[in-house]
């Protein structure tokens, strides 16, 4: 019987086709192989070419796998050796974090296997694909031990070719991996078949029909990527393999980019003086934000209007001198020329701070153009290449263009942002879409009445920011402890005694000046 093949092109139209489940990922051949021994059953094992249940429960023992390793300690691990091919060298890395035997011998044969792996019949991949088994699982194993072995292997294999190829495209060059991805990308096309009849794009497809998808193509007209697929198969290994890229190209992590790239999300408060960040640091939390709302407020000024930047930096000069990580809230960089918005950068990164915070919402209620808020970023990370751009977009905080988010969001980390920011964004099902979608780090504002901590780090958040929350707590217990002893009512008086207050919040004298 004959069969016909359809090709996607459209961005729209691959995403239809990656969600539609009568679109599947060929199957392999009906005789397996050799169990235990060949790239054929290897191929007809894994999560990657299965589906329905199968795949449901490969892609669990996969994740599950791969949630026990930090992507900061992949890049650290690739950073630090330099011996051998970007091939060995990762699955290596890889092989060693995931605490297999003989990690180098794993690697080794896990390049011979990777040649193979998506067609054609090799005798020499198939004896690697024995080896890695013997390794991993001993000789009488069960069916389910044979499967885990099978899904571990399939995992680096998935590693050294695709995480290889976005190296050697990024190879020499300075360019975001979100660039890298988009107008390079290591995975080109992707092949589906139809399982049954469905629709997709307008178009009837049957019941065994070829569906091809452009991906470069796709990309090439839309700035969202689709490299690492779409719900409902988002690689699951997508963090690591960046985090591995990095380290292979060498690019430094800096220790406050580090705690976005670790198993549990960044908890950033966010402090308006000297005094209330080195009480949040005394609490032993990672690093500190400050609110741009706190400090416009405790100055008479209003937010977002472009009227504290001389403020701004003074608070930064003082948080340099304290012992701990800072990042700070400069609104959308005070201006509107990006080479003031870089120099701005660096006296933020030259007083101590880490990272910073550009949004593009406007004190109007809208939307700076994409465009310049990109050159933002992009002049800030050529002037300040170690300072953390965590990139904001208010496009649900302001209800403005929320649809437009993700395409917002992956212009600015091409651009280079280390990070983006959605407040106002609490639907647990639009934060999975988005992380889906991107490449860099998610922060999300924490909401009182949205997803907590543990729910947010299982959607995948990596920073987690309280923004003028803790503010407006203490203006709150200021007035009500003031009212309260007014009116003659009891009141909670529990606060840091005189001496502890000197104690933790005055600089030394010659640390004072701002």
């Amino acid at each position: 019987m004959t069969h016909t093949t359809h090709e996607f092109t459209r961005h729209t139209d691959v995403l239809a086709a990656l969600a539609d489940p009568a679109l599947v990922p060929e199957p392999p051949a009906a005789d397996g192989g050799p169990v235990g021994a060949s790239v054929a059953w290897l191929r007809a094992t894994v999560a990657r070419f299965s589906s329905g249940e199968p795949h449901r429960r490969r892609r669990a023992f996969v994740e599950t796998e791969l949630a026990r390793l930090e992507p900061a300690a992949l890049w650290s691990a690739v950073t630090a050796g330099t011996d051998g091919e970007v091939q060995v060298r990762l699955v290596h890395a890889l092989a060693e974090a995931l605490e297999m035997p003989q990690p180098r011998e794993v690697a080794e044969a896990v390049t011979v296997v990777a040649g193979a792996y998506f067609g054609g019949a090799d005798p020499a991949a198939d004896e690697a694909v024995a080896r890695l088994v013997a390794l991993l699982v001993p000789q009488d194993a069960d069916e389910s031990a044979l499967e885990a072995a099978a899904n571990r292997i399939g995992l680096l294999v998935q590693a050294c070719a695709a995480t290889a190829a976005l190296v050697d495209a990024a190879a020499g060059g300075n360019a975001p991996l979100a660039r890298v991805l988009r107008e390079t990308p290591p995975v080109r096309t992707m092949r589906r078949i139809a399982v049954r009849a469905t629709r997709v794009a307008g178009q009837d497809i049957a019941d065994g029909d070829v569906v091809l998808l452009d991906l470069a193509a796709a990309q090439s007209a839309h700035p969202v990527p689709v490299t690492f697929g779409a719900p409902p198969r988002v690689c699951p290994g997508r963090a690591h393999a960046l985090a591995l890229a990095n380290g292979l190209l060498q690019r430094p992590l800096t220790a406050f980019a580090q705690l976005h790239h670790q198993a549990a999300p960044l908890l950033l408060p966010n402090a308006w003086d000297y005094a209330s960040a080195a009480a949040l640091a005394a609490q032993g939390f990672n690093a500190i934000g400050t609110t741009s709302l706190g400090v416009a407020a405790a100055l008479g000024l209003p937010d977002g209007a472009a009227a504290t930047a001389a403020a701004t930096v003074a608070l930064a000069r003082r948080l340099g001198r304290g012992a701990f990580l800072f990042t700070v809230d400069a609104e959308g960089g005070f201006s509107d020329d990006p080479k003031e918005v870089a120099e701005l950068a660096r006296r933020l990164y030259d007083a101590g701070a880490a990272g910073i915070n550009l949004e593009d919402g406007r004190s109007d209620g809208t939307l700076a153009s994409v465009e310049l808020h990109a050159a933002k970023i992009a002049a800030v990370k050529a002037a300040v290449p170690a300072l953390f751009v965590n990139s904001r977009t208010d496009t649900h905080w302001l209800g403005c263009q929320e649809e437009k988010t993700a395409e917002r969001l992956a212009v600015y980390e091409q651009a280079g942002a280390d990070g983006v920011f959605v407040p106002g964004l609490s639907d647990p099902d639009g934060i999975a879409a988005l992380i889906g979608a991107l490449v860099v780090p998610l922060n999300i504002l924490y909401a009182p009445t949205g997803p907590d901590l543990t729910e947010l780090a299982a959607l995948g958040v990596r920073r987690i920011s309280l923004g003028s929350l803790l503010y407006r707590r203490a203006l709150a217990a200021a007035v009500t402890t003031a009212t309260d002893i007014r009116d003659g009512r009891s009141t909670d008086l529990s606060a840091p005694s005189y001496t502890e207050v000197q104690a933790t919040s005055v600089l030394r004298a010659a640390d004072s000046g701002t």
